[in-house]
């Protein structure tokens, strides 16, 4: 009987951390741009910003769900469009352009000699699955 209390209690308590989490929402646009680089090249591509609708971030952290998805979207990109396997991509994001204005032109302050990459390259939003 004792187990049997034990378990239930245990289960209880599973189902409130589990539904205590929290959610991620899908705000109406995420901004982003991509920013590749290279230790074999000095040349730094970036991308322009873009306004990403229907991206899924964390409600509580504010965090991009799946942003490694998108980061290899512009690596593939490069890595077929470029022919350049070997670049390092990264992305930035915000929920607001003013913010996302603000990170790159601190990007551009501190790599003098951007590469704008050709408007071809756009991010796809990445589904989240449930």
């Amino acid at each position: 009987m004792k187990i049997f209390k034990v378990l239930t209690l245990a289960l209880v308590l599973t189902a409130f951390a589990v539904s205590a989490q929290a959610k991620p929402i899908q705000p109406a646009h995420v901004y982003m741009f991509g920013f590749t680089a290279s230790f074999k090249d000095s040349v730094v591509y970036i991308t322009e910003i873009e306004d990403v609708k229907g991206a899924w971030i964390e409600s509580k952290t504010k965090f991009l769900l799946n942003r490694e998805n998108y980061s290899y979207q512009l690596k593939e990109h490069m890595t077929e469009q470029y022919e350049q396997p070997d670049r390092v991509c990264m992305v930035f994001y915000a929920t607001s352009k003013k913010k996302i204005e603000k990170q790159l032109k601190k990007l551009r302050k501190k790599y003098k000699e951007l590469t704008p990459l050709p408007t071809e390259f756009h991010f796809r939003v990445i589904e989240l699955e449930q």
